[in-house]
């Protein structure tokens, strides 16, 4: 439909929780997760990718190939070199510790089980996390049980904790990010209660400290995201809080000032859970998926839209884009008239921005 039209029908990834997504180049890359139906929880298809056009709005979808993972959810997710990793998770035979990537460039999908020669693997685990730096994925937490030969193994050692400094709690289901060479980790399920604390690990020295605020904290959660917007600013949303209340705040935390302030925003009203966030153009956060409703009830309200958050000023080039976008059936005389690129452009906001039948 060209601009000026009403409508736009198209595909829309289905609604999910605890899948994995990542953003490379000028998509948004889901994968896996599950849904629940009457009482039970059914993974969603492994051999399917779904891409999420950040310019338009536009949801395709991929088939894959190759050495392709078991179906699951609570997998950790990240994007290196053009290609998607991920590690742990839960399938239909309980946490797995397998390791796959994915080229996510040359439009095949061809899925490789990565296989590894040297160095103890992690244990079976779900609900983890991870960071990238320096060519290398570092994982932390999760849920899962040690296997026999981790506790009795030849290839085991000892580590001089006061060397590490202030270690964080085993945890499950937190939220981290990566700031330079730090990477930051936040709440998550301690025990048997949800924290909001902050703990900053150094890549490079590898020395734990536990970050103190100064100002008012968001409450304690699990099952949020936190994600880098500038070189000093990490924003949280969501989770399920102390109360297994889903929660819709967002918050903005400065690594140099120590300080959280909770961000306005639209999606108020939408809380969410078990959902992922990557940073996409000029800062912007792009939430997918999730629940709306406590993850552990019967026939829990997962989600399928996508949810824009700008956590910075826009530069004058977007402004303009979106302002034309917007109003294209005022501008129709224009738009010919335009660039080449910059009509492209202005062509993809135009859909982003036209309402869609789903």
């Amino acid at each position: 439909m060209e601009p000026g039209g009403d409508y736009r029908e198209e595909l829309v990834a289905r609604e999910r929780s605890g899948h994995t997504a990542v953003v490379e180049g000028n998509f948004l890359y889901v994968w896996g997760g599950y849904v629940s139906i009457a009482e039970h929880e059914i993974f969603l298809p492994n051999d399917e990718i779904w891409l999420y056009d950040l310019d338009s709005g536009v949801w395709e979808i991929a088939s894959m190939a190759g050495d392709i993972p078991p179906s699951m959810s609570g997998m950790c997710g990240c994007s290196l070199s053009g290609e998607m990793f991920i590690f742990g998770g839960c399938c239909d035979d309980g946490q797995t510790n397998e390791l796959y990537s994915v080229n996510l460039l040359d439009r095949k999908y061809t899925w490789k089980k990565r296989k590894h020669e040297s160095g103890s693997v992690p244990s079976p685990r779900d609900k983890l996390s991870c960071w990238v730096h320096q060519d290398r994925v570092i994982f932390f937490g999760g849920y899962g049980h040690k296997v026999l030969s981790e506790l009795n193994g030849s290839r085991n050692f000892i580590i001089d904790e006061a060397s590490w400094g202030h270690l964080p709690a085993p945890r499950a289901a937190h939220a981290s990010a990566i700031l330079g060479r730090k990477g930051y980790i936040c709440g998550g399920r301690v025990m048997e209660t949800r924290t909001s604390d902050i703990h900053c690990l150094d890549l490079e020295s590898w020395t734990w400290s536990e970050i103190t605020p100064i100002s008012a904290l968001p409450v304690g959660r699990s099952w949020h995201t936190l994600t880098a917007v500038s070189d000093k600013s990490l924003f949280l949303f969501g989770g399920l809080s102390v109360e297994c209340k889903p929660m819709s705040d967002g918050w903005v935390f400065d690594v140099e000032t120590k300080k959280w302030k909770e961000l306005d925003h639209p999606y108020k009203d939408k809380p969410r859970l078990w959902h992922t966030a990557c940073v996409g153009r000029d800062s912007d956060v792009i939430v997918f998926g999730g629940s709306r409703d406590y993850i552990l009830l019967v026939d829990t309200g997962h989600c399928n839209d996508a949810l824009i958050f700008q956590t910075q000023p826009y530069p004058l080039h977007r402004l303009c884009e979106d302002f034309i976008a917007k109003n294209s059936t005022v501008f129709q005389k224009e738009l010919p008239c335009l660039p080449t690129k910059l009509k492209g452009a202005v062509k993809k906001r135009t859909a982003f921005f036209r309402p869609a039948v789903l």
